[in-house]
């Protein structure tokens, strides 16, 4: 009986530090937006992440006018003491950035287990195909990153054009992460 309630005890431990969506399946894969420079990431810093991120800004692909409206709507009955010429600044990054020219980043991707896995030959292939076309293959040999981020860079050029399936980008996303990681010793 002991062995059983310290077993209840253990796994309840290990459970409290994970978050429930994390127990019960996988999350979707969430964009990351790399913060501005200048008077823009000013405005946001004052403004905008004492109540939240800046990466829900990568799900739309907005006109001024629409981010203007979803500014105003998120923002209904709160009290958002932001300034007009702020405003504007915040508008034209975000038309430029998340215009209606970008496709917004996919709102329900969840990665699937990888269960076979490209050997170097058929990763580079792929690379080839479906990265060479808007950039050279040195800007990939170059990035570290760990597994998470390759899958939302991975999305991300997806959605600007790459072509690449759900099965090819998880098992790209696993090559990446195990060949070209965080470890960086390879680079000395």
């Amino acid at each position: 009986m002991k062995l059983n309630v310290l077993l209840f005890v253990v796994i309840a431990a290990l459970m409290a530090g994970t978050p429930v969506g994390a127990q019960l399946a996988p999350r979707a894969t969430r964009p990351q937006v790399v913060p501005p420079q200048g008077a823009v990431r000013q405005v946001i810093f004052k403004n905008c992440t004492s109540c939240h991120g800046i990466d829900d800004y990568a799900y739309n692909a907005l006109d001024r006018s629409g981010w203007d409206s979803l500014i105003t709507a998120k923002h209904r009955g709160l009290d958002v003491p932001l300034l007009e010429k702020e405003r504007g600044v915040l508008l034209d990054w975000l038309e430029v950035r998340f215009g209606p020219t970008t496709k917004p980043f996919p709102r329900t991707y969840i990665a699937r287990e990888v269960t076979t896995f490209f050997t170097d030959g058929e990763a580079e292939a792929l690379l080839k195909r479906a990265c060479t076309s808007c950039h050279a293959i040195e800007r990939v040999n170059a990035a570290r990153f760990n597994p998470d981020r390759w899958r939302v860079v991975t999305l991300d050029m997806r959605e600007r054009g790459a072509k690449l399936q759900d099965e090819e980008l998880e098992r790209l996303v696993e090559w990446l992460g195990r060949t070209k990681g965080t470890n960086d010793s390879d680079r000395q």
